[in-house]
């Protein structure tokens, strides 16, 4: 006995042994990972070079090939482009030094002559290590607007002062009238334009402009994944949210307004007993001053807010909120979204500050829906995965009370809630039952079995009494009396706007609908409806307004396009196809657009009649940019294969052939412009080159400083002389997305990675540009646009799925 008892300890003793050993390996394991994963990051940028510097020898080396120099226009380029082989030997950099680590991950050094050359003469910095990200900031949102400078470094192009400065600063050579910046330790060069060659200073300072953006209209509701996101007040105005706005809207009158006192997603939403107050929370942000999730409670009269609640106190985002309604108002509770789904009640309106009066871990699983009971303020009802819990104010504490389904199926989820007029509590849940729960003893008194085929997502009393209720998959609402029986199917929503999110009543016998996809709908209970708010679903990409008229058409990623009008701010027409968009772009002279699609496909669409004229394919990758040339002639398509495939117009825009293809960048395209006369082109690419085309040849035109006089139709290349100064100081490439320039020639206005829409004073030549701001995105901004005249500007938001409208006063 005693020998079997000591191998049995042995035995313990070694499994013991190998478990530590085993947790010990699995620690030094996660820790190279995590150290290989590191260097790896800190490599990317040193290959971004490579592949540049390489690629950059490649198109060289064609050129001495093919002498691709084209017979230019009668203008004066042909008179300064220089021959490529000039100063072509020193320019090429040396092969890359490869030094293997003690850790056997090769690290790579490019090497370069000490003075190396581009084509047309300018000196160039060798490559050095890149930068850090710098962090993004947010502004002050209170008021959407504000006046900002960015501030880069700047200097003036005498030798002696370039002296003082670093090897990454911003530098005007006056002598070769070129300017060179940075980003993420990649040299652009940018050139001055022949009449400020000589009077060019980077850092004189450039006031904003005196218009300034005041939003006029935001395209869009949050179905897709929010509840408690649509109610009605007293003044007619529907209240709900996308993005970081919350949207009060008046479809009588066909007016808005917008609260805009956020700084990320708007999460959820509750309105007061007296009608007047809201209370809305937002999630958290990259950042750390202004970006923590908190609620806003505000006066949706005066629109200014009168508390900030629980900065700091959540985590990741509030997900609920609501008013107390027996006691008029007095307490606030708030869910959020950390993994024990905190429950909080606060005394909001206290006099100095909101005072939380208690706290209680909820449930590790997703809650979707908190309340307090219409009749009793000391009782609060939670519901979500798997639970419906009640929740009883005891004491300066909370008392958790499961609800009991006893002989009754228990769901996956309970779904939505709502309160009869007796008090009773009704759940709808994921297997499409109706439950009736007591107020005092938590458990089911009466059930109504499968309902709706699927879950159902939304519940609501009316005045009179009457239950609606709302299904998910079948999309159906039925109608149900006091006594809880069957009244009459009211309507089945079309699949195109989704399934049925939220119901709340109007007026009279008016409701409205909040779906799954993104759309409110107003109608009657006799099953009358109307679309009345509608946006992509997915994400937002495609942007383009039409020549001499107040429409503009929108694609995403949820592979619908969408015409609009910007006048009456309605849908003109929607249109399914088979891919995500990504990039869109009007003919000048005819009713046809064209659209890129995340497959490497083009299509195009005569927008009178809907009709899709023709389909080309380019390549498997998405076609990020595209566009027709300004006399209507030439289509081009920037690829993520980083080639630019150029396109004959024929029959009024019926039929297209393809003449050609632009290769050369490194990376991906990103914008393309085409100038006045439609021969030329300038791209830019994912590692923030630029380089111009013929269009008669499809061939690269080596000599930059030979394109610094030409005129350009467009701007929305992000990177341009006359673009410098809308780039912020430490920006890693990556800050900017989308530019634009008024038909004016005034204004340029740009989205970036933060949310943000600036407007500048175009030329933007100044490293100290001052803009106004506005702001409403939650997510990075993917395209702006000046309208035809001038008057408004839109922009799209890529996750936030918005589209909003800005009127330039």
């Amino acid at each position: 006995m005693s020998q079997t008892t000591d191998e049995h300890l042995s035995m313990t003793s070694s499994l013991d042994g190998l478990d530590g050993f085993l947790s010990r390996s699995d620690v030094d394991l996660q820790e190279r990972v995590a150290s290989l994963e590191l260097r790896v990051s800190h490599q990317n940028d040193e290959i971004t070079c490579l592949k540049t510097a390489l690629a950059d020898v490649v198109r060289r080396l064609g050129a001495i090939d093919h002498d691709p120099t084209p017979n230019s226009p009668k203008k004066k380029v042909s008179s300064k482009v220089r021959s490529p082989n000039r100063n072509l030997a020193p320019a090429l950099p040396s092969l890359p030094v490869v030094n293997h680590l003690s850790s056997g991950s090769p690290r790579i050094h490019l090497t370069t002559s000490k003075r190396a050359f581009t084509p047309d003469g300018n000196k160039t910095l060798s490559p050095r290590h890149l930068s850090t990200h710098s962090l993004k900031r947010w502004s002050s949102a209170n008021d959407g607007l504000s006046n900002k400078s960015n501030s880069m470094s700047s200097l003036n192009g005498s030798a002696n002062h370039r002296k003082a400065l670093g090897p990454r600063d911003p530098q005007y050579d006056k002598d070769q009238g070129a300017f060179r910046m940075y980003l993420r330790g990649r040299p652009v060069v940018l050139h001055a334009p022949s009449d400020l060659r000589d009077s060019f200073s980077p850092h004189t300072p450039l006031l904003a402009p005196e218009q300034k953006l005041k939003l006029d209209w935001v395209y869009g509701y949050r179905g897709r994944d929010c509840r408690s996101n649509l109610f009605m007040l007293p003044t007619g105005e529907a209240v709900y949210f996308i993005a970081a706005i919350v949207v009060l809207y008046n479809s009588d009158e066909q007016l808005q307004r917008h609260y805009l006192g956020h700084t990320d997603d708007v999460k959820c939403l509750a309105v007061h007993p007296d009608k007047v107050t809201i209370a809305t929370g937002q999630s958290s942000t990259h950042d750390k001053v202004q970006g923590k999730a908190h609620i806003r409670v505000w006066d949706s009269v005066s629109l200014n807010t009168l508390r900030i609640i629980g900065y700091g106190e959540f985590e990741r985002a509030v997900c609920c909120v609501g008013f107390s309604k027996s006691d008029g108002g007095v307490h606030l509770l708030a869910v959020d979204e950390s993994n024990d789904h905190m429950l909080s009640v606060w005394d909001w309106n206290s006099e100095n500050k909101a005072n939380k009066l208690v706290q209680q871990k909820s449930s590790q699983e997703t809650v979707l829906g908190a309340e307090f009971h219409p009749w009793d303020s000391s009782l609060i009802i939670t519901c979500g995965k798997g639970q419906i819990t009640f929740w009883n104010i005891e004491e300066g504490s909370l008392v958790k009370k499961s609800g009991l389904f006893e002989k009754f199926e228990k769901p996956k989820f309970i779904l939505s809630i709502a309160f009869a007029e007796n008090g009773d509590i009704l759940s709808g849940d994921s297997n499409g039952t109706i439950y009736v729960w007591s107020q005092d003893t938590h458990r089911v008194t009466y059930a109504m079995s499968s309902v709706h085929e699927g879950g159902i997502f939304a519940l609501c009393v009316l005045k009179d009494g009457t239950l609606l209720s709302g299904g998910g998959k079948d999309r159906k609402i039925l109608a149900w009396n006091a006594k809880y029986q069957p009244v009459e199917q009211i309507t089945e929503l079309p699949e195109t706007v989704g399934a049925v999110r939220t119901l709340i009543q109007a007026k009279d016998d008016i409701i409205l609908i909040g779906t799954t996809r993104n759309a409110i709908l107003e109608g009657s209970v006799h099953g009358d409806f109307k679309i009345i708010v509608l946006t992509h679903t997915d994400e937002l990409w495609g942007l383009s307004v039409m020549p001499r008229s107040l429409r503009f058409v929108t694609c995403g990623h949820d592979k619908h396009i969408i015409l609009w009008d910007a006048k009456t701010h309605t849908p003109i027409w929607t249109k399914f196809i088979e891919d995500g968009c990504v990039s869109a772009a009007f003919h000048p002279h005819v009713d046809v657009v064209v659209l890129g699609t995340s497959t490497g496909r083009w299509l195009a669409v005569d927008i009178s009649t809907r009709e899709m004229l023709t389909v080309h394919t380019d390549g498997m990758e998405k076609l990020s940019c595209i566009g027709f040339s300004p006399d209507g002639n030439y289509v081009a398509v920037g690829s993520h294969d980083n080639n630019v495939y150029i396109y004959t117009v024929h029959d009024y825009g019926r039929r297209f052939s393809r003449i050609g293809r632009c290769m050369g960048h490194s990376s991906y395209i990103t914008h393309l412009d085409w100038s006045i006369d439609s021969q030329f082109l300038v791209t830019t690419s994912g590692d923030y080159e630029i380089l111009y085309w013929s269009v008669a040849t499809c061939r690269h035109m080596p000599s930059a400083t030979a394109m610094r006089d030409i005129e350009w139709a467009h701007r929305t290349c992000t990177l341009g002389f006359d673009m410098i100064g809308i780039w912020p100081e430490g920006a890693d490439g990556t800050d900017i997305n989308t530019a634009d320039r008024s038909h004016s020639l005034t204004l340029a206005a740009t989205g970036d990675d933060c949310g943000k829409v600036k407007l500048f004073r175009y030329p933007c030549t100044s490293l100290k540009a001052s803009y106004k701001e506005g702001v409403g995105h939650s997510s990075h901004v993917t395209c702006v646009r000046f309208l035809y005249d001038d008057s408004c500007l839109l922009s799209t938001g890529g996750k936030d799925t918005s589209i909003l409208q800005w009127s330039v006063v």
